[in-house]
């Protein structure tokens, strides 16, 4: 199923249509500001473990995850005083940041660390999708054979082995930057499509 949303101006309706499925254990595509993702509900351990298969990764390697705001993140994540400020200044945005993750995260989604990759992409369809499913979604970029930037062709490449690609228009894939929030001082494990400037 390929469904059109107003990039701009979601449409709730669609959202929640989007959203009835993620609760039924669909695997989606969805747009974040760093181009098209796949994902589906965190607490869904079969629907994660589609994922892993679509994305022939290994189990042991979790995905990032999607919440949709600051204060959603401190319910899956331990977030100091430092941290906050930093995460406050970019968020939403481009980003992935590594932080301790809280009791409330699946076993599925922590590293053997304990820690876990958060976003809060700048895209408003992806927002509206977490707000109204109450929980994050997994998130991991599309396979490289995939359409990459623009929904249709993603449509026509996986579209067979997800339930529901959103056409949220054309977004230009560039990975986000990822930074290691777990210590003092934070760390820039990938220098991607976010300013890392405030970290150094």
């Amino acid at each position: 199923m390929l469904l059109a949303i107003n990039p701009d101006n979601p449409q709730a309706r669609l959202a929640q249509q989007i959203v009835a499925k993620l609760k039924s254990g669909s695997v989606i595509c969805y747009p974040t500001d760093t181009g098209y993702g796949i994902g589906c509900d965190i607490f869904d351990a079969k629907a994660v473990k589609r994922v892993i298969q679509i994305k022939n990764r290994p189990a042991n390697k979790p995905f990032s995850f999607v919440c949709s705001d600051l204060t959603h993140i401190s319910a899956y994540a331990h977030v100091s005083n430092a941290a906050y400020r930093l995460l406050k200044k970019c968020l939403p945005g481009p980003y992935t940041f590594v932080l301790p993750g809280s009791k409330l995260v699946p076993k599925l989604m922590l590293t053997r660390q304990k820690t876990v990759g958060i976003r809060v992409p700048d895209n408003a369809i992806c927002r509206m999708l977490i707000e109204e499913l109450g929980n994050p979604l997994v998130n991991t970029s599309l396979p490289p054979d995939a359409g990459g930037s623009d929904p249709s062709l993603v449509y026509d490449a996986i579209g067979h082995l997800v339930d529901v690609v959103i056409d949220g228009g054309l977004v230009y894939a560039e990975p986000s930057s990822v930074v290691d929030m777990t210590g003092d001082v934070p760390e820039i494990i990938r220098e991607g499509k976010g300013d890392i400037s405030l970290f150094l």
